[in-house]
């Protein structure tokens, strides 16, 4: 009878990726990434280990949306207080908080556990422009199917 494989720390090797978010689609942006985060992409993914790789998200402010999200789209974050909604407007979100876009996305394409979490924390870093302070990780550009670039 074979058994169901499962990783190890020791089979672990976490790869850098950058993406350019510049003329893509944020929705498919972030599953994709999502994917990457979470390791789905390799042969060895293992859904209670930490398989996925870094990803670091470079013109976040340059991401697009579809249909009429750009004037309809809003998000969502309470204070704690009662009746204290707040509700931020993606232009407003986008010229303010690029990266937050991005990373909310990503996050509601995640399973909603510890493990995920941890993974958003340590795993995904967004920069609204082109620079980026981890050229020291050597990260491989990524490029995704059905994307002009």
């Amino acid at each position: 009878m074979r058994s169901t494989y499962t990783a190890t720390p020791a089979d672990i090797e976490p790869r850098w990726y950058v993406v350019d978010a510049e003329g893509m689609v944020l929705g498919r942006l972030a599953s994709e990434v999502a994917k990457i985060l979470r390791g789905k992409h390799k042969p060895i993914f293992t859904p209670h280990m930490d398989t996925g790789d870094h990803v670091i998200v470079i013109n976040a402010s340059k991401v697009r949306v579809t249909g009429r999200k750009a004037e309809q789209k809003q998000y969502f974050r309470h204070t704690g207080y009662m009746g204290h909604e707040r509700f931020t407007p993606f232009a407003t979100m986008i010229a303010k908080h690029p990266e937050r876009v991005i990373e909310k996305a990503v996050f509601g394409m995640l399973p909603k556990t510890t493990l995920a979490r941890t993974q958003i924390r340590r795993k995904l870093r967004v920069f609204p422009g082109t620079e980026h302070p981890h050229a020291a990780q050597q990260p491989t550009a990524l490029t995704f199917n059905g994307e002009a670039k």
